[in-house]
């Protein structure tokens, strides 16, 4: 399996997530703050969304760029310039809300700091559940140059 299926499965739980975030944060943020705090919840869930959507987005366009190779320079300056540009999006975004008469920030910051524990849950859930292989011994050889024989084959016999 490759990264690809794992970052669509991880979107698509995300996206029932950040529904029900949406539903569950919109009901009680009418509750708390009237229509303001259904605006505050909305907001917060769709930045959760959007970031959840870079982050595959970039590990997507990072595995493609590295050809597969996930230890490689290309694959993690792609990741981490995403989660740079997300952490700078994020604190702009704070400050152009925080002051605003239509954002409940109690509320924004309820939302998102469940959106935020709910992605990371369906990280690990998805790629737990996962069958992406992490080791291999194709292409490993012993020091002379021969194939190094699995932990599965039979020892030589000795004549």
């Amino acid at each position: 399996m490759s990264v690809i299926p794992i970052m669509k499965r991880i979107l698509l739980f995300g996206g029932i997530l950040a529904l029900a975030i949406a539903i569950v944060g919109s009901i009680l943020g009418y509750l708390v703050a009237g229509g303001v705090g259904v605006v505050s919840a909305l907001i917060g869930t769709a930045i959760a969304v959007v970031f959840l959507g870079i982050t595959a987005l970039s590990v997507v366009v990072a595995t493609r760029v590295a050809k597969g190779e996930l230890l490689s320079a290309a694959f993690f300056g792609i990741v981490m310039g995403a989660w740079l540009a997300k952490f700078v999006i994020f604190l702009i975004l704070i400050f152009l809300l925080r002051d605003q008469p239509w954002v409940d920030t109690l509320v924004l910051f309820l939302s998102l700091i469940a959106a935020v524990i709910g992605t990371l849950v369906v990280d690990v859930v998805v790629i737990a559940r996962s069958r992406l292989p992490y080791v291999s011994d194709l292409g490993v050889r012993e020091p002379g140059g021969s194939p190094a024989k699995s932990a599965g084959s039979a020892p030589d016999q000795v004549n």
